[in-house]
């Protein structure tokens, strides 16, 4: 148990936290194409079991929108229904395996590799198709197309076809998540935007008697609406439990999906560690293989009992650090609230509509794919920009993985083209002197994402009773943007040494952001 002067913020901030997370499990689940319970099994033993196995301190586990579109399809492409369900179980307890085999083979640092712009035109590509589904499901209209590009072309007559008191209740859902934030006020920023949306869209659910089946006429049309716009629950606990099913689980398909589940949900568990440990007030870094060990071993369970796939979420986990969290025993008590909330009070969660969930899946997809990111990766530099949009495109044309892939190998290509040494792309070429306390390093060829871990284990490596490190970039041909981000984080959170950087009077940035990717001058060069 926590300490007790830790006891009450703990409270306070796991209560806020389910607050946010009752509302979201539930879309989550609907949208992946799970029962409902599903997302809240997986937040309950989330914060429940996980907090108690040593995950991150103050991260929150539960689903996630980021693994929506990897769950959704291994849902549909395993058989669809019950039984692609069941067989999608049965890939979220190998894919937990395997990340437990990652975080014994202290994998955590592959976390280093990810290029941001790749990870952020993944996340982009995620939001686009968060909104190409869900949208529908706020208009009311059940869309013919399946693939996002298909869904997007589909919206237009979806307008054109939607049921009035659905959209409605999806309209002011919506207005609400993007009107909170322009509130300037105390209790604006205190108040959950999820829950001040369930405030309204419950109500109006029982104004339009969405409980019963019925037709309504507006506007000369008639509509049909009736329970299948709400939120449907088991009629109890055991009910909610479903085994998985492995019978399929060797085909290509599982093996594509086991894949995906890992790479993903891994990756997006270790940034998101990554950025909380930045906004922790007391400054403490987590163990990402501890932390990749737990959450694996969370997902074997989950998914052996009917749960979706958990993650390190970076939104809850922003709210259980702004609520005052101080151990990750608050990810304990959001657990038990929610719990508490799935025993006690089931028939209100039944009266959610799912317009609403629709639309807090709309904003959500928004952010991730928020005009604002281009822009972001355009200051950083135009290839920044072409990595991201390729991704994203790449993306939504095919899946995840072949995304992310492309992604990957363009960067790679990129930084050839500038001038990095083929025989550099993986490996990390480093010189070192020592003048006292202060030992400078001098890096050769090239340094690049694929060759960063090289460059931090030599870094890592620096005596206690150095001062100063300084790094030399000046016979490096290619320092691109993702190591000097990394270095910047590192340098930040390092303590008892200091990280100088220089030898770039030879180098011309690709823009003017100060972690700019940078190239040896071609006059240079010749």
């Amino acid at each position: 148990m926590p300490r007790l002067s830790y006891l009450r913020p703990d409270i306070i901030a796991g209560f806020l936290v389910f607050l946010i997370a009752l509302p979201l499990c539930l879309g989550i689940s609907f949208a992946s194409g799970y029962p409902p319970t599903a997302g809240l099994i997986t937040a309950i033993l989330g914060g429940m079991l996980v907090s108690v196995l040593g995950s991150a301190r103050l991260t929150i586990k539960g689903p996630a929108a980021g693994l929506i579109v990897v769950a959704i399809g291994a849902v549909t492409e395993l058989g669809g229904g019950v039984t692609g369900y069941r067989r999608a179980l049965a890939v979220g307890v190998v894919a937990g395996l395997l990340q437990i085999a990652l975080a014994l083979i202290r994998a955590g640092a592959l976390g280093d590799l990810m290029p941001s712009s790749v990870v952020h035109g993944m996340l982009a590509a995620i939001g686009v198709i968060i909104i190409s589904k869900q949208v529908h499901v706020m208009l009311g209209v059940a869309p013919e197309g399946q693939e996002p590009l298909h869904l997007l072309a589909e919206i237009p007559r979806s307008l054109a076809n939607l049921n009035p008191e659905v959209f409605l209740i999806g309209l002011i859902s919506l207005l609400i998540l993007f009107g909170l934030p322009l509130v300037r006020t105390n209790w604006a920023r205190r108040v959950p935007g999820p829950m001040l949306v369930l405030a309204a869209a419950v109500p109006l659910s029982l104004f339009f008697d969405l409980e019963h089946e019925h037709v309504y006429t507006f506007a000369n049309h008639l509509y049909h609406v009736g329970p299948s716009a709400l939120v449907r629950l088991p009629g109890s606990l055991a009910s909610a439990i479903v085994f998985p099913d492995f019978s399929m689980i060797g085909s290509a398909v599982s093996l594509k999906y086991i894949a995906m589940f890992a790479l993903v949900g891994t990756i997006e568990s270790m940034l998101s560690v990554i950025a909380v440990d930045a906004l922790d007030p007391e400054r403490r870094s987590s163990d990402l293989n501890r932390d990749l060990l737990a959450t694996g071993a969370g997902n074997v369970v989950v998914a052996l009992v009917g749960g979706l796939p958990m993650i390190s979420e970076i939104v809850r986990s922003k709210a259980n650090i702004d609520s005052g969290a101080r151990t990750r025993w608050a990810n304990f008590f959001h657990g038990a609230f929610l719990l508490a909330a799935l025993a006690v009070i089931p028939g209100v969660l039944q009266e959610i509509p799912l317009a609403a969930l629709a639309a807090m899946l709309v904003y959500t997809g928004f952010r991730l794919a928020s005009p604002k990111e281009f822009v972001h990766v355009y200051h950083i530099g135009p290839e920044q920009l072409l990595l991201f949009v390729t991704t994203l495109l790449v993306t939504l044309a095919t899946d995840l993985l072949v995304g992310v892939g492309v992604g990957l190998v363009l960067k790679i290509v990129l930084h050839l083209a500038n001038g990095a040494p083929f025989k550099s792309i993986f490996r990390s070429v480093v010189s070192e002197t020592r003048d006292g306390d202060t030992v400078t390093m001098t890096v050769h060829d090239s340094a690049v994402f694929t060759n960063y871990l090289g460059l931090k284990r030599r870094l890592q490596s620096v005596p206690d009773d150095v001062r100063t490190v300084t790094l030399d970039f000046e016979n490096a041909w290619v320092v691109d943007h993702t190591v000097l981000e990394k270095l910047q984080r590192l340098g930040q959170n390092w303590t008892g040494h200091r990280l100088e950087i220089r030898g770039f009077d030879n180098h011309e940035p690709m823009s003017n952001h100060e972690l700019s990717a940078r190239r040896r001058r071609r006059e240079v060069n010749a």
